[in-house]
């Protein structure tokens, strides 16, 4: 469908890909992974046709369309509507649409034969183009990724950027290009938005290439990893989770090769400088000059930037209770946002408050920390030492000092060396840290305020996003210290992988009441789930024994319809099971493979073997869950039927 070839692109004297190539399929879903500055976005722009290639080509084909979801839209301004926006998508028929209305007004004047003809063949068009059910498409579309029925007469224009982007976001996904290329999806999504996102995505029918840094998205959606480095795309099959452990096995195979040529080399060269004098050993030591000279050098692995640690450390612990919030009330106008909440922090509860925006996570935040005025009582406990970060706070930071002066003045203790550390966590290397913090950027600014929230030396944290404006790196250091951390903290947040390592406990909003969960939040996900099938189940069950209560011919053939279904279901299942089987006896038979001697010490049969041996575990995953899934639909059939 569309092929890179050999390109060389340059801003500058600086090479941004040298000789680069990739070659994408109908239907492939790829994850473009790199370090800030590598040049993800830039190849978005290449294959956009906005950048040309100083060096290679790339080609496509002629029925391949490009939907391109860029950061540039932040600034996206119209005083169209929502809704407007989101049905430009549909060109062809809003062509028709018009056609036939102006075809309409003409009948009304003066009817003709042709008039009429015309319109039916119009009709006709934009009947087969669905064009009756735009409108639903595009609400549902704007609806799931947040918007509110009654935003979507809006006009873009009083809409912030990250909304904006959303309703620019909904046009693309509407308009369905074979390729579709989205620049960080889920940077201005909140969690319901994303898991909306997530599902639609799954079941796109194009290509689709995703620069991210939520992992979890990138494992549930992608088919591959391509990684910008040393100015290259390097092509992994698998989700995030697969590259990781792909890449490192590559790097020690490649490793190991490197070193085993660089011992030949050595002794090659030892050979040829001790007998390079003497007549009767001239011709081999011409043989090996040459033989050095025609190897194909295998490149040393680079070695990326070693993980750095370090722990956030507070003088004096809390007391037992850090936050007793009571009969918490809080209302904008006539919008009820909380209505008589309470609950309470331990000391070690380490929070996640998720949910939708516009629930209000962040003003719960700023009334714990006293700087939001509300009804009720808010009480921290025992010496307890809060420090809180929010990302529109960033009027805290003095805009005449470097970055280093004003984590020098929030009085740490730590040294020059220890702050250069953690400002290297937050993406401040070598002379960023003299930067003047007036000359940042917004996401820069937030970093900076990160980084002064967690040298606070507090035992009570409240963070609200932390992980914006971060790459997977430095949310890694992140989740280290945040684990590691012995106070108590909450943090709002749409990163499930960043949730889901760092809470105990789950804190949501529902119907203006602040819901707990006391778990992780694998856990919460599991009890949610089973929840909805409770749920689901108990109003079929309702529904059924309503009709029950008056028979009709309608019940009598759902009854049938059903029986039908669970036939299929039940196909489906052995089917399953029997592919789960071999799949199982496949990959006994690899690990058998995998344990021979010769293939141990075969570094490049071993990584194909293990290539195909996480494929299958993979593949044994995938199968188990479609398993599980039939056999809940199929329960869930059956007690219809009991009922």
């Amino acid at each position: 469908m569309l092929s890179i070839n050999n390109i060389s692109f340059y801003i500058g004297s600086r090479a941004i890909y040298r000789q680069a190539s990739l070659h994408i399929k109908p239907k492939d879903r790829i994850g473009l992974i790199g370090a800030n500055g590598a040049g993800k976005s830039t190849l978005l722009q290449l294959i956009a046709g906005h950048y040309t290639p100083q060096e290679g080509s790339i080609e496509k084909s002629n029925d391949c369309t490009i939907g391109f979801l860029s950061q540039d839209f932040l600034s996206y301004h119209s005083q169209e509507s929502i809704l407007s926006i989101a049905m430009q998508a549909f060109e062809r028929q809003n062509y028709i649409k018009q056609q036939i209305e102006e075809l309409l007004a003409q009948i009304e004047i003066s009817c003709s034969q042709e008039a009429i003809e015309k319109l039916g063949r119009l009709q006709e068009e934009f009947q087969m183009l669905d064009g009756y059910r735009l409108r639903a498409k595009a609400e549902e579309v704007l609806e799931g990724l947040g918007f509110a029925t009654e935003d979507l007469s809006r006009p873009l224009c009083e809409f912030s950027g990250g909304w904006r982007m959303r309703a620019v976001l909904a046009k693309i996904l509407l308009m369905k290009p074979s390729l579709l290329m989205l620049d960080e999806p889920t940077n201005h999504l909140d969690l319901p938005s994303i898991e909306w996102l997530e599902k639609y995505l799954q079941n796109y029918e194009g290509a689709i290439i995703i620069v991210s840094h939520d992992r979890q998205f990138l494992d549930n959606i992608c088919s591959a990893i391509v990684e910008v480095a040393q100015q290259k795309l390097h092509y992994y099959p698998g989700n995030y989770s697969y590259y990781e452990k792909e890449k490192a096995l590559r790097k020690q195979v490649q490793r190991n090769a490197y070193e085993n040529q660089q011992q030949t080399i050595r002794q090659t060269e030892r050979f040829i400088e001790r007998f390079r004098a003497k007549a009767t050993k001239a011709r081999q030591v011409q043989s090996r000059i040459k033989a050095l000279e025609k190897m194909e050098l295998i490149e040393k692995v680079t070695e990326e930037i070693t993980p750095i640690h370090f722990q956030f450390a507070f003088d004096q612990p809390s007391g037992k209770v850090v936050a007793q919030l009571e009969n918490i009330s809080k209302s904008y106008a006539h919008q009820v946002i909380f209505k008589n909440i309470s609950a309470t922090v331990n000391r070690g509860d380490k929070i996640a408050l998720i949910g939708a925006n516009g629930k209000g996570k962040s003003t719960l935040l700023r009334i714990i920390a006293g700087k939001e005025p509300s009804q009720g009582k808010v009480a921290l406990g025992y010496n307890v030492r809060l420090a809180m970060y929010a990302q529109h706070q960033l009027e805290v930071l003095n805009l005449e000092n470097t970055i280093l002066e004003e984590l020098k003045q929030a009085g740490s203790g730590k040294t020059e060396a220890e702050l250069r550390t953690i400002l290297g966590c937050f993406l401040f290397s070598g002379e960023d840290v003299f930067k003047p913090i007036k000359v940042l950027s917004g996401g820069e600014k937030s970093r900076v305020a990160l980084a002064l929230t967690l040298i606070a030396k507090s035992n009570f944290l409240l963070l609200d996003e932390p992980t914006n404006h971060l790459d997977m790196q430095s949310v890694s250091v992140l989740i280290q210290a945040l684990q590691q951390y012995e106070g108590s903290f909450i943090v709002v947040s749409h990163d499930r992988h960043f949730i889901a390592q760092v809470a105990n406990k789950i804190w949501w909003i529902e119907n203006h009441q602040l819901k707990e969960y006391p778990g992780s939040y694998q856990e919460f996900v599991y009890w949610q789930q089973q929840r909805e099938i409770t749920e689901n189940l108990q109003e079929t069950q309702r529904k059924t024994f309503d009709k029950k209560l008056s028979p009709s011919p309608a019940h009598y053939i759902e009854r049938e319809n059903i029986q039908r279904q669970l036939r299929k279901i039940r196909r489906q299942i052995e089917e399953t099971e029997n592919s789960i089987t071999a799949l199982e006896n496949q990959k006994q038979h690899l690990e058998e493979q995998m344990s021979l001697p010769e293939v141990c010490t075969n570094g490049q049969q071993l990584a194909q073997l293990h290539a195909r041996y996480e494929s299958v575990l993979k593949e044994i995953v995938l199968q188990t869950e479609l398993w599980e899934r039939l056999m809940l639909e199929m329960e869930s059939l059956q007690a219809r039927i009991s009922s």
